[in-house]
């Protein structure tokens, strides 16, 4: 991500989004005529005929002017959803442009560094939304279960990228975007609505695979599990980084940005053992990327990037990653701002099909942001105090410890605060056959400070722990709330075969959105079976795969 101290604009900046737009704007103009083409060989027929695919929307009434809209501008009436979708989506891309332009002019008249830092997620939020926008359309297009299951994904992701730029606006910045933002946000949540009424039920999808007993989602090939396996200098590495100078990169940045754009194969950073200070940004043409180190204890990039330094949220990840089909791998990675500097995020991943192996992830409020898409954790090592793993990705944690750690005076532990905005959403916090405990500097003094499982960070927050031990560091409650009787509806919070000291639920919250799970059948939707959909990848890997709940 660009920094808050980046120079607002200059002439080889310009150049690249002049031709990356002239780039979109021929893909978008196939696009669009492929889908008038597809419209010109449908019969007429009458909007009402049509007056269904909104009837999952939040806000069904906007969602059938927006349909109204595309049908009538393209001078005929058709009931075929696909064609309709596709020209609401095109639409949006249009309407994304213009809300860039305008954040662009913005951001260069402002002389406050923070709302030029927000204005500057702004626009690469805006951007990564136009080239999934443009996916989706092809996806969906194509017409398949799992085109439409990716679809579904990235248009979860745009409707958190939307949401995550209007929250981090304030002042005179997020008055003047507010028009622009609000109405992204509604024309995402529509085609979300849309999206989910056209497909078919998220179910039966391949799921896990065995290989030495290590369960991994499906996306993952036969090749990515060898190095998954593998540790450390074993590893077969494209280019190694080093601090002494024995590497072909003495810093980890210098190291990906050389990696080569949009790869189709894997492509892989070896980071020798050693602490590297740097802020680390894994771009999204960064594709298929790997990063791997000498061990989460050996191999460390540290920041200390955060908001009570003058960054944002989004912004102060020491490692963020937006590439999809990244694999983190042997490493830690750490913020060290602090608690007293409030936010201050270790890693922030909106890569889709991306694994974390064997990390360690060290901060205290915001340690990680699962921000979007679909992500997989697994034997790894997460520390924090304040809602230390957030986000609005669909992801699975399994075979990690999640260490609440001592925060500051008078503050509350949350180990999760998952962000779903609306119930179309396919996204989700999933913690399965993991251990929630204290860190070695809570455990002493547990007592005088409060853990939860989570809270509910938006209204329509989804958060499963199951099979799991849940030790006594976690309050009897379970649960906290965010802001009196905010989500308690809404949300969905589920316990499924859970064990240990703090695991059980006579005493939790009576929240209508609580559930003790008691059917494996719903259990099950929270698996990387369903929520991290595998279908064919599987198969395509040649490699044996597993079924159901472990």
């Amino acid at each position: 991500m660009a920094s808050t101290t980046e120079p607002l604009l200059n002439t080889p900046r310009n150049s690249r989004f002049i031709c990356k737009f002239l780039y979109t704007a021929l893909a978008f103009v196939a696009l669009l005529v492929s889908a008038v083409f597809l419209a010109s060989n449908l019969s007429k027929q009458t909007q009402n005929d049509v007056s269904h695919i909104c009837q999952r929307a939040l806000h069904p009434e906007t969602c059938q002017d927006f349909v109204s809209q595309v049908v009538s501008s393209a001078s005929f009436e058709t009931k075929d959803t696909t064609v309709i979708l596709q020209k609401l989506l095109m639409k949006e891309a249009r309407l994304m442009k213009n809300a860039s332009f305008h954040a662009r002019n913005l951001r260069n008249q402002m002389n406050e560094k923070t709302e030029q830092g927000a204005l500057s997620d702004c626009l690469d939020l805006l951007d990564m939304s136009f080239d999934r926008v443009l996916d989706s359309v092809k996806a969906i297009r194509d017409g398949t279960r799992m085109s439409r299951a990716d679809a579904r994904t990235w248009l979860s992701g745009v409707l958190t990228n939307h949401v995550t730029c209007f929250d981090g606006l304030k002042n005179s910045s997020r008055k003047s975007m507010e028009t622009f933002l609000e109405d992204l946000i509604l024309r995402a949540r529509a085609s979300l609505a849309i999206l989910a009424t056209v497909s078919e039920p998220d179910t039966d999808f391949a799921v896990l695979s065995a290989l030495g007993g290590m369960l991994l989602p499906p996306w993952i090939t036969a090749m990515d599990k060898t190095l998954l396996e593998t540790s450390g200098n074993a590893i077969k590495a494209d280019i190694t980084v080093a601090k002494d100078g024995s590497g072909n990169y003495k810093t980890v940045a210098e190291a990906v940005k050389a990696a080569p754009t949009n790869s189709k194969t894997r492509y892989v950073i070896y980071v020798k053992k050693g602490t590297y200070k740097e802020n680390v940004e894994v771009a999204s043409n960064k594709k298929n990327l790997m990063i791997v180190g000498d061990g989460m204890d050996s191999t460390t990039i540290t920041g200390d990037l955060s908001v009570g330094g003058g960054s944002t949220t989004f912004n102060s990840a020491t490692l963020a990653a937006v590439g999809d089909g990244f694999i983190l791998q042997d490493i830690g990675i750490k913020n060290t701002a602090g608690a007293a500097m409030h936010q201050a995020v270790a890693l922030r991943l909106g890569a889709d099909k991306s694994v974390v192996n064997r990390c360690r992830l060290d901060a205290f409020q915001d340690t990680l942001y699962a921000h979007s898409q679909r992500q997989f954790y697994t034997q790894c090592y997460i520390t924090g105090t304040v809602d230390f793993i957030f986000g609005n990705s669909a992801v699975v944690f399994q075979k990690c410890k999640l260490a609440a750690r001592k925060p500051m005076a008078n503050q509350q532990n949350m180990v999760t605060a998952q962000g779903r905005t609306d119930p179309n959403q396919n996204t989700a916090t999933s913690i399965q056959a993991c251990n929630i405990i204290a860190s070695s500097d809570l455990e002493p003094v547990q007592s005088s400070f409060r853990t939860y499982l989570g809270r509910p960070w938006k209204e329509y927050s989804r958060t499963v722990v199951m099979q799991s031990n849940i030790s006594s560091v976690i309050d009897p409650a379970g649960w906290a709330k965010w802001n009196g009787d905010f989500a308690l509806k809404t949300l969905y919070y589920g316990e499924y075969q859970n064990q240990g000291a703090g695991a059980g639920t006579s005493k939790r919250v009576d929240w209508p959105g609580y559930h003790v799970i008691t059917k494996s059948s719903d259990a099950v939707k929270f698996t990387v079976k369903e929520l991290i959909q595998g279908g064919d990848w599987l198969d395509s890997a040649g490699v044996s795969y597993i079924e159901g709940l472990i």
